[in-house]
């Protein structure tokens, strides 16, 4: 037999079990995986995660001597590994949560590897298979908010590049105004597309450079504040440029491309980084060496052949896989509550001084969307601009199947978000933010009302999710959106006043149409 092959010299029966295993373990986390592909396709940050399942496979091939000359001890730690996991995966497969199921896929892959093979054998490709930890996305909730964060931040640092270069400028939220030139810092200029590669490709090289943890951190940490001022100082890049020659630098090709340049820079930032801290070594070793570019001649010394034993804990995984697979077929087929409630069509247009009128989505973006019911009505009063109410309302959450969170869909709608803040309304908390698009500007409240509780958290609308969905077998709710124009000469603390009134008289109405 060839030696390159000798780590994976298995009893037939076994390799036939690790095969049903794996099948098992796609079986039930499909979904979450066929999210995570979708993903990666849609998103251009994400899209590095094609090539992070085929690296780490590199990387563990790379170290098969190791494995093989380790022996193999088939730990129950792993087995522990899977329990957890799959209890992680569970929460996530009833809170709709799929970055949970994708981070529980990596444990136990981790918890298959020790029951099989052991810490040993193990340890050498331990970082390599944390790798697939950056091919996960973040939940959209909380990608929104890092974005909008993001951007804010770039835009201050790139306004001052700008003016260190002796450009008037303002800046009012995300738009830089130069004065016959406006531009929006939009989401796609926030650094992410920039971060998670980045990131990525950071934590490789920390893998690969041979030195002492501290400069390795160092180097995959210094990741996020080269992406930060790269990304700042390409936006004024482009500030200058179209001050000079116009909005054109600005759009196209010419956008996209330096784009890319600047994702280059950044990367030769990283990898001079690594030379500037070799240098520092005593022994001062060739940089080749100290990155890793040096073949280790040990790798063809294999060691004999071995038929590795069969495993009790791998067998107890197996099983728990079985079970796993078997509850998430029972979970999509179990029949759930509805509570009786009054369509969305029947809400009264007339509140207490308030006359409404509503209006209707597109059946593309309802089908988008996924929900049940709505309502998307104006209300308005004798004075003052109108409040339009958005009520989106899910009979059932699973699946991924839940309501989008407005920081994510405003902007895809051309409007930025110039505020938010968490505000107590004394009835209830909501999230309040402040979208700007041009010269328009109006004020959004919005907050999850979900079998009885009304939450500005996402977070805990997630647990509720799942412990209702477990102990009564509901996973119905809605989404509650108001929104205003903000008028010229108008202050914000009108604007606060007018939503504010018309929630006291919407929230005892809304019960009827979203169930306690």
């Amino acid at each position: 037999m060839n030696k390159a092959l000798a780590i994976w010299k298995f009893d037939y029966r076994y390799l036939a079990l690790i095969c049903f295993a794996l099948l098992l373990l796609l079986t039930a986390f499909a979904g979450g995986l066929q999210e995570l592909l979708v993903r990666w396709e849609k998103q251009e940050e994400y899209s590095h995660g094609y090539m992070l399942p085929l690296i780490t496979l590199y990387f563990i091939w790379q170290r098969r001597n190791l494995i093989q000359q380790s022996d193999f001890s088939p730990s129950w730690v792993g087995f522990g590994i899977v329990l957890l996991a799959l209890a992680v995966f569970m929460v996530g497969e009833i809170s709709a949560l799929f970055i949970l199921i994708q981070y529980a896929f990596i444990a136990v892959l981790i918890g298959i590897a020790l029951s099989i093979m052991g810490w040993p054998a193990v340890k050498p490709v331990i970082v390599p298979i944390l790798l697939l930890a950056f091919a996960i996305p973040l939940p959209y909730f909380l990608e929104a908010s890092l974005s909008a964060n993001l951007q804010l931040l770039s835009s201050k640092l790139g306004v001052y590049f700008i003016r260190w270069c002796q450009i008037p400028v303002y800046l009012e939220g995300n738009i830089i105004d130069l004065g016959s030139y406006k531009l929006q810092v939009v989401e796609a200029c926030s650094g992410l597309r920039y971060l998670f590669p980045l990131m990525s490709l950071g934590f490789i090289c920390a893998y690969m450079y041979n030195t002492v943890f501290w400069k390795r951190a160092l180097v995959f940490l210094s990741t996020i504040p080269i992406t930060l001022f790269m990304n700042s100082f390409r936006i004024a890049v482009i500030g200058v440029l179209v001050d000079n020659w116009g909005s054109s630098m600005a759009e196209g090709f010419l956008h996209d491309f330096e784009g890319w340049v600047v994702f280059m820079a950044c990367l030769g930032i990283l990898v001079a980084e690594m030379v500037l801290l070799s240098r520092l070594d005593a022994d001062h070793r060739p940089f080749a060496e100290i990155f890793g570019l040096a073949v280790d001649p040990s790798v063809g010394d294999m060691a004999e052949a071995k038929v590795r034993p069969l495993s009790r804990p791998f067998f107890a995984i197996i099983a728990g896989l079985v079970v796993a697979a078997v509850t998430v077929f029972s979970i999509d087929k179990r029949a759930e509550v509805f509570p009786e409630r009054k369509n969305f069509p029947l809400f009264p247009m007339h509140l207490s001084g308030w006359q409404g009128q509503q209006a209707s989505m597109e059946n593309t973006v309802i089908d988008k969307l996924g929900l049940s019911d709505y309502i998307l009505a104006d209300f308005k009063q004798a004075q003052g601009a109108p409040v339009n109410l958005y009520a989106a309302y899910y009979a059932s959450q699973r699946k991924g199947i839940s309501p989008h969170s407005p920081r994510v869909c405003i902007p895809g709608g051309g409007w930025q978000i110039a505020e938010i803040e968490r505000k107590n309304l004394g009835l209830l908390d909501v999230n309040r933010i402040v979208i700007k698009k041009g010269e328009m500007t109006q004020l959004v409240y919005y907050w999850f009302q979900q079998r009885g509780r009304k939450m500005a958290n996402e977070y805990l609308m997630k647990w509720y999710l799942f412990k209702d969905a477990l102990l009564l077998n509901r996973t119905d709710g809605a989404l509650v959106r108001l929104t205003t124009m903000v008028n010229p000469g108008e202050s914000l603390d009108l604007a606060d006043q007018r939503l504010q009134g018309f929630a006291k008289e919407v929230l005892p109405v809304l019960p009827q149409y979203i169930p306690d």
